[in-house]
């Protein structure tokens, strides 16, 4: 049986963004292997039956730890003689390439959920990962890209292959199965129906960048809505401060983190999303199957994802004046939301899971010409 290792820093990726992936490769005969920090495991991961492997990778390039980590991720690929590595995220991604350059694995993909080198990123990001991938790259034979500046960038590396695949998928259709369920979930949500209802979904950190959401709302005249913010994060407790000094505490709740969240954007009315990076939102798709417009930051992966002025609005991260206009605009006329919710719904389908599995599929199944 053909063995693949697919590494991550932290356990949660492989539930998260790779179930997809790990179900095509068994449907091809892969005995899957995972390897990665386990420290955040959680019951999720047994639904993916994989053979799993814990190293002490950290997420920091500058973690002296992750010398201790490139030597237990050399041992497991030297005991297991896999057949082909699959890596994700930076740290995952640079050790699982000098490993298996080291022991003779080959090929070896890499996944750039997105670079940190980007349009707009601190000059620190370019100087520290800009020339690190551009070296990997040549001991990488294919590069998998999910939005188009990453791979227009990727292009330029020295790589056997550059792919771009429309994102890890998300299931359209199980949206359907919730929609008689709205006025329940407002119901049980004690959402009055006449209100509009928008919604975040993302951590409680910097990148997400909340905190423009919150001020934007609070230069909204319309006063007739709800914002709801699930997620939970370092930022939790100043969020819920910067409300009261805005006067927007009654309008606005913090749900923390939660497993409903498609029933919750079929009960919203708006998907807001400001954040400062992305690779290409989850988030965002899922609300784009609910039938919602968003209003969001102009930013890769945002992009590729919402046509401004057609599913929503796209604005600089910081132009909290723009935002209020746009949430202002959206939140009095209703029949916009329903038009640019259902242009969203249709465009979502470009992203749709089994458009990806199609593609991972090829990919897998054409691997024996990268070596």
């Amino acid at each position: 049986m053909k063995k693949i290792l697919i590494v991550s820093t932290v356990s949660r990726q492989f539930y998260l963004f790779e179930q997809g992936n790990i179900e095509v490769l068994k449907s091809l005969g892969y005995e899957v292997h995972a390897a990665a920090n386990f420290s955040d495991s959680n019951e999720r991961l047994d639904s993916l039956e994989i053979v799993r492997h814990h190293f002490d990778i950290d997420r920091s390039p500058f973690s002296l730890i992750n010398i201790k980590a490139y030597k237990e991720l050399k041992k497991i690929m030297k005991s297991e003689k896999f057949n082909v590595v699959h890596c994700h995220s930076p740290m995952g991604g640079v050790l699982a390439r000098l490993v298996a350059r080291s022991v003779g694995i080959t090929p070896v993909i890499y996944t750039a959920h997105g670079f940190h080198f980007y349009k707009g990123a601190p000059m620190i990001n370019w100087l520290v990962y800009y020339p690190v991938e551009k070296f990997l790259s040549k001991l990488t034979q294919m590069i998998i890209t999910i939005n188009q500046e990453d791979f227009a960038m990727a292009k330029k590396f020295n790589t056997n292959r550059v792919v771009y695949v429309p994102g890890i998928g998300v299931n359209t259709e199980k949206f359907n199965d919730y929609i008689v369920d709205r006025d329940k979930k407002r119901k049980d949500l004690n959402i009055p129906n006449e209100t509009v209802v928008l919604v975040s979904v993302g951590e409680m950190i910097k990148r997400k960048n909340h905190e423009s959401a919150l001020k934007a709302l609070s230069k909204v005249n319309n006063r007739d809505y709800l914002y709801l913010i699930c997620g939970k994060g370092e930022l939790d407790d100043y969020l819920r401060s910067l409300t009261k000094s805005l006067g927007i505490e009654d309008k606005v709740r913090f749900l923390g983190y939660r497993n409903d969240i498609p029933e919750i954007c079929i009960a919203s009315d708006i998907f807001l999303f400001p954040s400062f990076q992305e690779g290409l939102p989850v988030s965002v798709m899922e609300a784009m199957s609910a039938g919602l417009p968003v209003i969001g930051s102009e930013i890769r992966g945002n992009t590729d994802l919402i046509d401004n002025d057609k599913g929503g609005y796209l604005l600089k991260p910081e132009d909290v004046a723009g935002f209020a206009e746009k949430i202002e605009r959206v939140i009095s006329n209703k029949e916009l939301r329903k038009k640019m919710g259902k242009y969203n719904s249709l465009k979502v389908k470009e992203f749709d899971q089994k458009r990806v599995k199609k593609i991972m599929a090829e990919l897998y199944e054409g691997l024996g010409e990268l070596i």
